[in-house]
């Protein structure tokens, strides 16, 4: 359901693209368009359909459900201005966790590409691809080999201070992420490694991503080198020796040291 439901989104967002869209400003360069708001509608109107007593938490249109014991997460365009630009990256983001025992766990997560057909997604334990012109789903694996690395510069002051820092260039190939579809392409093997002061506890923007890492075997801490839920930040590594570097690099721009 979670895979229908995201592409059911994905085909709102990809049939809008380049389109003329309405902007419904929140504050400054922060704003929805009416894009977001059909492709939440087109996620929940699935979700709804076969599980109405579900939870669902919306980027745009809320939270309902109360407190049911599974809970959908929704991020119905994850890069609403590059999207409103007429430019990629952008992405869907659709979670579900279920609540044992007081403990909330990803049972399922997709991530969706609008412009590619490309969808990654896990159940909890398999990380698997599906792409519109292949016959078979693939597993993700993770790697290091493009040396790339994705920063998030909009939530904490950690990000810029790696993207100006000579020792992190140096390092990697730093990029300034604009859409969490960068997260999910460090489970594919595409990215090495992305940063965000941001946490990923309840967060419709990150959440998806960090069970897809989760699943694909990446290394995903916080800013500290401890859990990543209920922690401060992420960092989502496709080794362990990125991530070490990572974590003293963060150290030393004025993240709190591993």
């Amino acid at each position: 359901m979670a895979l229908t439901a995201a592409r059911a989104g994905a085909e709102v967002v990809r049939a809008a693209y380049r389109r003329p869209v309405k902007r419904l400003v929140k504050a400054a360069l922060d704003f929805a368009t009416d894009t977001d708001l059909a492709a939440e509608r087109a996620i929940r109107d699935v979700l709804t359909a076969a599980r109405p007593a579900d939870a669902v938490v919306g980027e745009e249109l809320g939270a309902s459900g109360g407190e049911a014991a599974r809970r959908w997460y929704v991020d119905p365009l994850c890069g609403t201005l590059n999207f409103a630009a007429g430019v990629p990256p952008f992405g869907v983001n659709v979670a579900l966790t279920e609540r044992v025992g007081g403990t909330e766990r990803v049972a399922a997560a997709v991530v969706a590409d609008p412009l590619t057909g490309e969808v990654l997604w896990t159940d909890g334990s398999r990380a698997r691809r599906h792409a519109p012109d292949e016959d078979a789903d693939t597993d993700l694996a993770p790697s290091v080999d493009s040396r790339l690395l994705n920063v998030d510069v909009d939530n904490g002051a950690v990000g810029a201070a790696l993207v100006a820092d000579a020792d992190v260039r140096a390092s990697f190939a730093v990029r300034v992420a604009s859409s969490t579809l960068a997260l999910a392409w460090v489970a594919a093997g595409r990215q090495a490694a992305y940063v965000t002061g941001a946490d990923v506890a309840g967060s419709v923007h990150f959440l998806p991503g960090v069970a897809l890492c989760e699943a694909a075997g990446c290394v995903v801490t916080d800013l500290d080198g401890g859990p990543v839920h209920g922690g401060r930040g992420i960092v989502a590594a496709a080794d362990a020796p990125t991530a070490r570097r990572l974590l003293g690099l963060i150290g030393q721009v004025g993240g709190t040291a591993p």
